[in-house]
């Protein structure tokens, strides 16, 4: 491993097939390996529409066991462009549980790690928890060719105790494939903040933990359900330092590439100035585990 290496999130409209959506991301983390990236991630769920619109159980027929199409794809690509890849897919561990998971796959093309989404929303058209198994191999990070990252996806995102257990075990950058949007009928009163807010609690991870944190959406509407106004992602993927400094951001709804460099170097000597980690009080943390302090 070196320390300095290139990483990228892929934005993409994903309003497609399935088969149509693997050609198109094999050939968009094609273009982001030719550009130089080294570690590229796709947005949650990249194989299909966002059907957590609605509940309904003919949806799961998007689900695919481990080391299925999604794997092989992507495994023989990582191996051809000598790349590592993060693959965020909808994973069918067995009859009735099914996971928001993603592969973490290395350079040679083996699996460096999978991991779960924790954290399952409900929220209107955002019908999680109808289809979600919350992941149960807790926060990881995963050493690769490249460099050591962790995977968390969308929801995740809100949650400072994931960052931070992600980032104690050595992650240099936290990937966050996601799939956030408005509701069009409230964009014009709360986009504005909702965007700001999502943005703002990333670069907090990124500062608190002294990490880059490189943040993977979608675009488009995605208006498949009669009767609704849909969803429009809001794109805006982006690239934070570690002290939350913007590398790289893409736009609200364009399809683009973001790479930044990752320097290790610079990373430890942020943590040297910013000793978050050194100063935590972990004799006084007990009650974090609590659902509420009473």
């Amino acid at each position: 491993m070196k320390n300095r290496y290139k990483i990228a999130v892929v934005q993409l409209n994903l309003n497609n097939t399935p088969e149509n959506n693997l050609k198109k991301c094999l050939d968009w983390v094609t273009k982001a390996a030719q550009q130089g990236a080294e570690v590229i991630s796709l947005p949650e769920l990249y194989s299909s529409h966002y059907f957590c619109q609605s509940e309904d159980v003919d949806n799961f027929k998007y689900a695919e066991p481990l080391y299925d199409i999604s794997f092989q794809a992507f495994s023989k690509l990582a191996k051809e462009l000598g790349v590592v890849i993060v693959v965020p897919f909808f994973e069918k561990r067995m009859a009735g549980i099914y996971h928001n998971s993603a592969y973490i796959i290395d350079t040679d093309g083996s699996e460096a790690g999978l991991y779960r989404k924790m954290h399952i929303p409900d929220d209107p058209h955002f019908y999680e928890k109808f289809y979600f198994t919350p992941g149960d191999i807790g926060f990881k990070a995963f050493p690769t060719q490249k460099g050591k990252i962790g995977t968390l996806i969308c929801w995740d995102q809100w949650y400072p105790e994931a960052a931070r257990l992600t980032a104690l075990q050595g992650a240099e950058v936290l990937f966050y494939p996601t799939a956030i949007g408005w509701h069009p009928a409230e964009k014009a009163e709360y986009g504005e903040n909702q965007q700001n807010a999502w943005m703002t609690v990333m670069k907090g991870h990124a500062v608190a933990n002294g990490v880059y944190v490189a943040a993977a959406n979608r675009i488009g509407l995605e208006k498949y359900l009669p009767n609704t106004n849909g969803l429009e992602f809001w794109g805006s993927s982006f690239i934070a330092g570690p002290q939350g400094e913007i590398l790289a951001q893409a736009s609200i709804d364009q399809e683009e590439i973001l790479i930044a460099e990752v320097n290790l170097e610079h990373q430890e000597n942020v943590r040297q100035n910013w000793p978050f980690f050194r100063d935590r009080r972990i004799d006084a943390f007990g009650d974090i585990t609590k659902r509420a302090i009473e």
